[in-house]
């Protein structure tokens, strides 16, 4: 059932990219910014992953799930192994309370971006 969810919400994702056009916050376009990638260029959480982050499938899922689908509706989308973590941790509670979502939903990004650092062999 999640796995369901999860495929509409990446199919309804990519159906309202399509028909934005241009240049619009949360645009998925590549951009001048090397930080800022398009959709193809975000991982998608795998068993690998979460084994490697000790962090379960399903939280990573949820992580992206909401940086793909929420964080995209304010900014463009940065990609995961450029993050600050530093940066995002201060930041992450405003964003989180202004886009009216719970705190579980801030720590499952969070470990979605750290589990993506180190999938990329990078510290944080």
């Amino acid at each position: 059932m999640k796995l369901k969810w999860i495929i509409f919400s990446v199919v309804g994702l990519l159906l309202a990219g399509c028909a934005g056009g241009g240049g619009q916050m949360g645009d998925m376009g590549g951009g001048d910014d090397g930080a800022v990638g398009g959709i193809s260029e975000v991982p998608n959480p795998s068993p690998a992953m979460a084994k490697k982050s000790g962090t379960s499938l399903d939280q990573l899922q949820r992580g992206h799930v909401v940086y793909m689908l929420k964080c995209g509706e304010c900014h463009q989308y940065q990609l995961p192994e450029r993050v600050d973590i530093m940066d995002w941790e201060d930041a992450m509670p405003k964003m989180i309370r202004h886009a009216g979502l719970p705190s579980s939903d801030e720590k499952a990004v969070l470990d979605y971006v750290k589990a993506v650092k180190l999938q990329k062999g990078q510290e944080y």
